[in-house]
């Protein structure tokens, strides 16, 4: 069966098999549910999130992993490198079902220039951590995180709570879109800066985010409001950070937390430079893509630059781990490291308190009974695994 790219792939459920084993199963499930369209940004063109962090290199290749999968015996091994499926091996049960490995470079040559001569050539994919390792979940999977983010920022600066404060944000795709609601949750005001309206009312439809706004005096008007009378809110406002922040600090607004997820790790795909509009950076970036990588970077030394005077207002501004310091400083910005990355300012403190940001409150008496009860299981129960580098086993203990 040929599946091609205008076919929609939905999460499978139930308890019948497409493949001769359910550890075989359990990977193709979840690469189905990596494409849901409830679950992935673009599944037509097999992005998962984060630019083009994608499930599969190709639609051939997906289809190859598919059946693959499904003829896949009890004692082989499917081996995939960046998303196409390249061996399968005689091993044994107790060996994985699958081994893959996503965006792999030697160190010379790991960078954006020689993994997009290899992409576009066909011989590499972009795997984010959870896309090509077919563990993505959707929003909802870094929404804990996110929220203990913003509670350890609330704890540090705002004795426990965002009541009566505005965080300042940009980009709303499948990780960023988890922020507005984790403010509120947290009890704040969320603006949130998005260019792509579509995924601005994806949020709104998942109840993510409040409201939504072209219009920055709006905006401004709403954020105020619910922030004097210590509501919680979140808007997403239709427009470019780059923009929309210096727009923000000529009207000397005040805001109290400056953070951004905008996929800037990638200057080709991930980030729209400041004077296109989303069609007219799409024709950039296919007519001439070394003049769009410059545009972008200029966008984002310029969206640094002004968090950085939003920094010395007064505002809590801290990197949410996209790189967009480094890109700055790149290209001139010598104070761009001057506000912290999230992980030392604000989780490593919840390590510290034996609290893990995507697992919750770590209760030793609680991890003491549950490793009791694992080790009763162990002798027949089989579990599944997989590590951030993309590797994913399936294995009888």
């Amino acid at each position: 069966m040929k599946i091609e790219s205008s076919k929609e792939i939905r999460a499978k459920k139930g308890l019948e098999l497409e493949c001769k084993g359910w550890e075989q199963e359990a990977a193709l499930r979840m690469l189905y549910n990596n494409l849901d369209p409830e679950v992935a940004e673009k599944p037509e063109d097999l992005v998962v999130y984060g630019g083009i962090g994608k499930a599969a290199r190709n639609w051939e290749s997906f289809e190859a992993i598919v059946n693959t999968l499904r003829r896949l015996e009890n004692d082989e091994t499917l081996l995939i490198q960046s998303g196409k499926p390249v061996a399968v091996f005689k091993t044994h049960i107790a060996a994985p079902r699958v081994l893959l490995s996503n965006s792999v470079l030697v160190p010379k040559w790991a960078n954006w220039e020689h993994f997009h001569e290899l992409d576009q050539k066909g011989l590499m994919m972009y795997g984010q951590m959870t896309a090509g390792s077919w563990i993505y979940i959707g929003t909802q999977g870094i929404l804990q995180g996110t929220y203990e983010t913003f509670a350890e920022v609330a704890r540090q600066h705002f004795s426990g709570s965002l009541r009566n404060t505005i965080t300042l944000t940009a980009g709303l795709g499948g990780m960023g879109g988890a922020q507005p609601l984790a403010v509120t949750m947290n009890g704040g005001v969320c603006i949130a800066v998005e260019i792509d309206p579509n995924r601005i009312q994806k949020r709104i439809d998942t109840r993510y985010c409040d409201k939504m706004t072209e219009s920055l005096e709006e905006a401004i008007t709403w954020a105020t409001d619910a922030r004097n009378k210590g509501e919680a809110l979140s808007i997403g406002l239709i427009g470019n950070a780059a923009e929309v922040h210096y727009d923000l600090l000529q009207r000397n607004f005040k805001v109290d937390i400056v953070t951004d997820q905008t996929s800037a790790h990638d200057p080709l795909n991930g980030y729209i430079p400041v004077g296109y509009t989303l069609e007219e950076a799409e024709k950039l970036r296919k007519e001439n893509p070394q003049e769009y990588i410059k545009q972008s970077s200029f966008s984002m030394t310029k969206h640094v630059a002004a968090m950085l005077e939003f920094q010395r207002k007064g505002a809590v501004t801290f990197d949410y781990g996209n790189n967009i310091r480094q890109v700055a400083k790149d290209h001139g910005e010598e104070h761009a490291f001057d506000f912290p990355g999230f992980v030392p300012a604000f989780i490593r403190p919840l390590f510290a308190k034996e609290r893990d940001h995507s697992a919750g409150l770590h209760c030793p008496e609680i991890l003491r009974t549950f490793t009791v009860q694992i080790d009763s299981l162990r002798s027949y129960s089989r579990t599944m695994s997989h590590c951030s580098a993309g590797l994913i086993w399936l294995s009888k203990k």
